[in-house]
């Protein structure tokens, strides 16, 4: 018997579940114990009910081909088998918000890629390395929920990933206003260039919500627990483009930023090197050993050169100079279906674990 803690997946066959998936498979402290999907997948095994769908370029792990994949909306028999679950369902705002507290009070931590929750006032959206100490709201949650270990956690969009993480570095120079336009890939919609094939030599100047998600996120990311809540910051101010381009993988961010003390590019460099966060001091296992790298190349970053830099759970920093009307711009990329989305859910499950906040319910 597996000494791992057992895992489930809500919306497993989707592209972000499939995501999922691959990451887990060999994972030293997690195991996928149960998939859940709709109830036209229900009763198939998760090779038959993916089809000619699976996206990854990994072949599907052998050890979930054969796994009946459950109803995912039978939460009491998908709860039974595991410790906690990925929650990346495809369905409305809220249909998700009522599933995932559904599973949270059926005392089964869910770990959330949706947006649903992301403005719950009592649940933590996370980065691991940048806002650790907000999981404390988890608490206030529990009350609420009355729960005694049901909570849900969610992570943010994936655009803000590509900058964020570099405004993080430089919070001590007191960033003021962000100007940004992110040129993202298509699975960030769940597509390949097979089911988009419109997209190919081809470029959309707009995705829906996301611009708000983009402006918004990070201040919720930068803000206080008070009281139980998370408390938005106010600053920066952040104003954002959102742009499909033809690129599987990989959101990258061009960025002009202004602060109010005036760091110098040294300073900047050394921050971004320097930074790190309680995932490197924990060692979790998918924790990059460097989270932010610059670049010094004019041509970097890439996404054909550096998208899997760390295995997809580090973030690149290029071509960082000084600008006619803002103090500083760089250039930034992120894998988004890896740190953007399911692996930025799992680094946080290893966060939570490792915090005392996911535990065996099968002991």
């Amino acid at each position: 018997m597996s000494d791992k803690l057992k895992v489930g997946i809500l919306g497993g066959t989707g592209m972000v579940g499939q995501r999922f998936v691959s990451l887990l498979e060999n994972h030293p402290w997690f195991e996928v114990a149960a998939i859940a999907a709709s109830p036209r997948s229900a009763g198939k095994t998760y090779e038959d009910a993916v089809g000619g769908r699976w996206k990854m370029q990994t072949p599907m792990p052998e050890a979930v081909k054969k796994m009946i994949v459950k109803n995912v909306n039978e939460i009491e028999e998908v709860s039974s088998a595991v410790d906690f679950v990925f929650s990346a369902v495809d369905m409305s705002k809220d249909e998700i918000r009522e599933i995932e507290e559904s599973y949270a009070k059926a005392e089964v931590p869910v770990v959330s890629n949706n947006s649903a929750h992301r403005w719950t006032p009592d649940v933590p959206m996370v980065v691991p390395e940048i806002n650790p100490e907000h999981l404390e709201v988890i608490e206030s949650q529990k009350k609420r929920l009355g729960t005694k270990n049901g909570f849900i956690v969610v992570k943010p969009n994936c655009s803000i990933q590509s900058y964020t993480p570099a405004l993080t570095a430089w919070r001590k120079f007191e960033p003021t206003l962000v100007v940004a336009t992110t040129y993202q890939a298509i699975s960030g919609a769940g597509k390949t260039f097979k089911d988009w094939p419109e997209m190919e030599h081809n470029i959309i100047p707009y995705i829906g919500g996301e611009e708000e998600k983009s402006e918004q996120e990070p201040l919720r990311i930068f803000g206080k627990v008070v009281d139980g809540k998370i408390e938005k910051a106010q600053s920066p101010l952040i104003t954002c483009q959102c742009i499909r381009v033809p690129v599987l993988d990989g959101h990258t961010a061009a960025v002009f930023v202004n602060f109010a003390k005036k760091p110098t590019k040294e300073e900047l460099l050394q921050a971004l090197a320097e930074f790190r966060g309680l995932p490197q001091e924990l060692e979790l296992p998918n924790a990059p050993k460097q989270f932010i790298r610059y670049l010094e190349d004019d041509d970097r970053p890439q996404v054909a050169l550096d998208v899997n830099y760390e295995n997809g759970f580090g973030v690149s920093i290029g071509r960082l100079r000084e600008d006619a009307y803002f103090d500083w711009k760089f250039v930034g990329l992120s894998h988004n279906t890896v740190r953007g989305a399911a692996g930025g859910a799992v680094l946080i499950a290893e966060l939570l674990k490792a915090q005392g906040f996911i535990v065996s319910r099968h002991e």
